[in-house]
């Protein structure tokens, strides 16, 4: 069970912050789409990721060579409650990123191989 220490303590990082709002917004994104909509690198956003999935806040799935993140279907309620809360809170704050994956060519589609 994750304890509120820990869940700030993932938190805590911006990368990790947005990386876990955009997922929690768009169900699943996958490696390249973090790195576009983050506008950082790979071994960058795989290092917070691991560390996000380590916390138990993120699960992740492998499709070919490409690796899916989503929130842990099983984070306590609060969890999901000030995830939620975040999101609303600061749209402003992630406005750059969501545009920036929106704007993303060739976005990877679930069926298929990405990018």
């Amino acid at each position: 069970m994750l304890s509120p220490p820990e869940v700030f303590k993932s938190l805590a990082d911006e990368t990790r912050a947005r990386a876990t709002l955009l997922i929690a917004s768009q169900g699943e994104l996958c490696v390249c789409e973090l790195m576009c909509a983050l506008d950082d690198s790979q071994p960058k956003i795989s290092r917070h990721l691991a560390q996000l999935r380590t916390s138990g806040l993120l699960l992740d799935r492998r499709q070919g060579q490409w690796v899916y993140y989503r929130l842990n279907p099983d984070l306590p309620t609060w969890v999901n409650e000030i995830l939620d809360v975040t999101s609303l809170a600061n749209a402003q704050w992630l406005q750059i990123n969501s545009e920036r994956l929106q704007q993303m060519d060739g976005r990877p589609v679930r069926a298929s191989a990405c990018c």
